[in-house]
């Protein structure tokens, strides 16, 4: 497995991180407060061809691989990882389900305004008693002649309600299908709904723990028509596609956690070597040094996880177990580091207005979302063979 990376990939995560440096982490602060996604750097992530990092050029993207993806991910991660996983969400929910399901006229109306960062897209899985398990979907969706009508509530759907988004893929219960043993299991299908469509309503944004830039929503459906044509893939493949989505998405999602754990540690180094009591740097005692050198530890091993689900990935290997493993690792790797970087701050590390204090709350959400670190323990059993 190569770790090293080319010069176009160091390229990139050094254009991407110099970005991130200069425009993200400035305005971090602000629009954390406001609790508002800032449109202008999304379009200026747009224009350096981010959202279509993954994609072919021939429908607009930059034709490079999903490792650059993550790449870009984990260097937006380390100074906000709000607009991180407005990246990864943007392209894995967003984008993805339509470049991989979609029908040639449905790519046509959505691709080219996706890929160039001029329009979100969100993936609406999460119910009240569905989530982790998806086969627990109370949404339905009837067909009423040339007519789905969906009636449901999904939540915690990022992307869902900025201006610029353009609709939201929803899984629906579309029938029932007798399994091979005899028993009726759902008939699971995803199908697209334009934002503004009738009975569609994006309902108030969540109060966070963090995240507070990333744009979240309950959403409401209520006799929503949207045409038969807007089924995403084929009739109950939803679940199915679902899971291809996921895995690919909890390797992007592990790249953002490395991100912030990395953000963690460079701002736990540099004030441990500025900030001097009884005559010395708090990093020449041992116990700072030794906490610094446990967050980079955490930093190598989530990097190195990632790194392993991607390459694979891109190879057209397997990667589910990788990408489990991955995600759970950087997500607790994120947490550590958010915790001792806030110890290693002090009083200071308190403030809202230090980064670390922005990473303490929202690295929480990397060891829920995506599937939470249960989940992905009980995945890694499985791939091993082990029942449960």
């Amino acid at each position: 497995m190569q770790y090293q990376l080319s010069d176009e990939e160091q390229e990139l995560y050094d254009r991407v991180a110099e970005f991130a440096d200069t425009v993200v982490a400035p305005a971090a602060y602000e629009y954390d407060t406001k609790r508002r996604l800032p449109l202008e750097i999304i379009a200026q992530m747009g224009e350096m061809g981010l959202f279509g990092l993954p994609f072919p050029v021939e429908v607009g993207g930059q034709g490079k691989s999903y490792f650059q993806l993550c790449l870009a991910v984990e260097a937006l991660g380390r100074v906000d990882q709000s607009i991180g996983v407005t990246l990864e969400a943007g392209v894995g929910l967003g984008v993805m389900p339509i470049y991989r399901h979609g029908t040639p006229e449905q790519q046509a109306e959505y691709l080219p305004d996706l890929v160039a960062g001029r329009a979100l897209a969100g993936f609406g899985l999460t119910e009240a008693r569905a989530g982790s398990d998806a086969g627990a979907t109370q949404t339905t969706a009837v067909l009423d002649g040339d007519e789905w009508v969906i009636n449901g509530s999904k939540q915690f759907i990022t992307n869902s309600g900025t201006p610029i988004t353009r609709y939201v893929t929803v899984t629906a219960v579309t029938g029932e299908r007798t399994a091979p043993d005899g028993t009726v299991k759902k008939e699971l299908s995803t199908i697209i709904v334009p934002n503004g469509t009738p009975g569609f309503t994006v309902e108030e944004g969540y109060d966070k723990v963090g995240w507070h830039t990333s744009d979240t929503h309950p959403l409401t459906f209520r006799d929503v028509r949207v045409p038969a044509a807007n089924l995403l893939g084929a009739r109950g493949r939803g679940y199915a596609n679902f899971l291809q989505t996921l895995d690919e998405g909890r390797v992007a999602f592990a790249a953002l956690a490395a991100g912030a754990a990395q953000g963690c540690l460079e701002e736990a180094l540099r004030y441990a070597k500025e900030r001097v009591v009884f005559g010395s740097p708090i990093g020449a005692n041992q116990h700072i040094a030794f906490k610094i050198a446990r967050m980079q530890a955490r930093v190598h091993q989530a990097r190195l996880a990632w790194h392993d689900a991607a390459r694979k990935l891109d190879a057209g290997r397997p990667f589910k177990l990788e990408a489990s493993i991955a995600k759970m690792v950087a997500g607790e790797a994120a947490m550590d580091n958010a915790r001792d970087a806030t110890q290693v701050f002090g009083g200071y590390g308190f403030m809202n207005e230090n980064p670390v204090a922005r990473h303490y709350r929202d690295s929480k959400i990397l060891e829920i979302g995506e599937g939470t670190t249960e989940v992905q323990l009980m995945v890694i059993t499985r791939e091993l063979g082990l029942a449960g």
